[in-house]
């Protein structure tokens, strides 16, 4: 996932992004668990996709706030 795609989208559409990328970080934990993991390295891929998301939504934030103020 690009932060340029992830830029365009409201923060409404980062929000169900954040989430299924959470669910879906669950569902490998899940996996490794029960031994069954099919790939390891999505581990790390989805890791940086959730922090590239909550970026772009904090960087949406401070804008927001910084117009209301000024």
């Amino acid at each position: 996932m690009k932060t340029s795609e992830l830029r365009e989208m409201t923060t409404a559409e980062l929000n169900s992004v954040l989430h299924d990328l959470k669910e879906e970080l669950f569902s490998l934990r899940f996996q490794k668990a029960k031994g069954n993991l099919q790939s390891p390295a999505r581990f790390k891929q989805i890791r940086k996709d959730v922090a590239r998301v909550k970026t772009v939504f904090r960087d949406k934030e401070k804008e927001g706030g910084n117009q209301e103020k000024g």
